[in-house]
């Protein structure tokens, strides 16, 4: 199927779930690389904490607060 159409399904509001396969999609520019941190226990304890008060994992937290870093040029 060409770009083309997809855009005029989507125009259109037609389901396109059965048509395109999304488990070889990629997100470009949103590669992943797994990396190693080692943190002191008190700020795992504080990072744990933030997590549970607002119901996310702790990693989400570091990715992103590290993200709001960068964009705020750190």
């Amino acid at each position: 199927m060409k770009t083309m159409d997809i855009d005029k399904n989507i125009t259109a509001n037609q389901d396109m779930t059965g048509t395109l396969d999304i488990s070889r999609g990629k997100r470009p520019g949103q590669e992943q690389q797994r990396v190693n941190v080692d943190f002191p226990l008190w700020m795992l304890h504080s990072l744990d904490e933030e997590a549970k008060r607002l119901g996310v994992p702790r990693q989400a937290i570091i990715k992103f607060w590290i993200a709001e870093r960068l964009k705020n040029g750190a």
